[in-house]
């Protein structure tokens, strides 16, 4: 049997998971009240750290989805998302729109990585 490892794991979900060479993070939120721009930044922030304490990193996602509380703040996470991901090593990505836990949250990513 292959091991689990749980990553920041609290009473309702972990941060990560990692199974079979495998990373799966949750959904990360930046702080409530902060432009798109500013929440996406957080959020890859938490991304490349939850990714470090995986034993990986961002040229290894596979998989991003991206959930936008309205599609018309697209082009403002994109241009942060552009930025951070790395040329030549782009995951397979979807972006929807979606109410989010909260009103305060305008963005929330979620992504798979190899270890």
């Amino acid at each position: 049997m292959s091991e689990i490892t749980r990553i920041e794991c609290g009473p309702r979900m972990s941060q990560a998971v990692v199974h079979n060479g495998m990373a799966y993070l949750a959904g990360q939120v930046g702080a409530p009240g902060a432009s798109v721009a500013e929440q996406t930044r957080a959020v890859l922030a938490e991304v490349d750290r939850l990714l470090a304490a995986c034993g990986t990193d961002k040229t290894r996602i596979l998989t991003a989805q991206i959930w936008l509380a309205d599609m018309a703040t697209f082009a403002e996470m994109n241009g942060v998302w552009d930025t951070w991901v790395p040329a030549g090593h782009c995951p397979a990505r979807w972006t929807g729109e979606a109410k989010l836990a909260t009103p305060d949250y305008l963005v929330e990513i979620i992504v798979t990585a190899a270890v």
